[in-house]
């Protein structure tokens, strides 16, 4: 009796166990590929990748949205690197412009989400593929799954250009800013792009801060300074720092 006990639990264990990796490699649903999303901004780009940064808040990661000009890619595999190995990339919103413009949604796409990358295969690899992802707070980070010109705009009234607070990954772009957004240009990327920005104003606010702490900073030494001398005028007043002297009679000072 026990035997059997121990091997339907076994079997149950085992089973959970396929569910969970079916459903770790079953893909993503046809509602998330297929929610709204609107990329006519970035179709607009001369740039063969252009991305889009939007923030998040404290308590919740921003996003971002791509647009992918394939220029004979059939099939992307979109992953990213952790310490240990490589993750699928969770995706959304996806679209697909065939060249002549006719479009389809992503549950019209052959997708398919595996344990260390998410497969998108196109019907035509001359195309157009957009989606949208899971950004960091303040980070972007994502491979160059093509080849080709990259442009990338972090959100409204941030930026990257503080050696503190900012940084930029690979080097070789080209920076500007339209209207009070900061867009970062590469002609070629092969490897990961990898930002790091701040809220501008951030920076007004941490130079007011360290100004205020250096103002009464100073207030505070000047005040413990003037202390130190109203001290060394009461003692010196009541004679307890005044050097008695060397008499050679031994006597009190003052006296013959």
């Amino acid at each position: 009796m026990n035997r059997r006990l121990v091997l339907a639990a076994v079997a149950v264990a085992l089973l959970a166990g396929l569910a969970g990796c079916s459903a770790l490699s079953g893909g993503i649903s046809d509602e998330q590929l297929d929610r709204e999303g609107n990329y006519s901004d970035l179709r607009d780009s001369d740039a063969d990748v252009a991305i889009d940064l939007e923030d998040g808040s404290l308590i919740e990661d921003g996003e971002f949205r791509a647009v992918y000009d394939l220029n004979g890619t059939g099939e992307l595999s979109l992953y990213r690197s952790s310490l240990y190995r490589d993750e699928p990339l969770e995706i959304n919103s996806v679209r697909y412009w065939y060249p002549n413009g006719t479009e389809l949604t992503g549950s019209e796409l052959e997708v398919e989400q595996g344990q260390s990358e998410t497969t998108v295969q196109v019907p035509d690899e001359n195309g157009t593929l957009a989606f949208s992802g899971e950004a960091g707070r303040k980070t972007f980070q994502l491979p160059a799954y093509v080849e080709g010109s990259y442009e990338v705009t972090v959100p409204e009234g941030h930026r990257t250009s503080n050696f503190l607070f900012g940084d930029v990954a690979p080097n070789g772009y080209e920076r500007e800013v339209v209207d009070d957004r900061e867009r970062l240009y590469w002609e070629s990327v092969d490897t990961t792009i990898s930002l790091r920005y701040y809220l501008a104003r951030d920076i007004t606010l941490f130079l007011g801060l360290v100004g205020v702490v250096v103002l009464f900073g100073g207030i505070g030494i000047a005040y413990y300074y003037r202390q130190v001398i109203r001290l060394r005028e009461e003692r010196e007043e009541f004679g307890l720092d005044v050097d008695a002297g060397d008499d050679s009679d031994g006597g009190p000072p003052g006296f013959p």
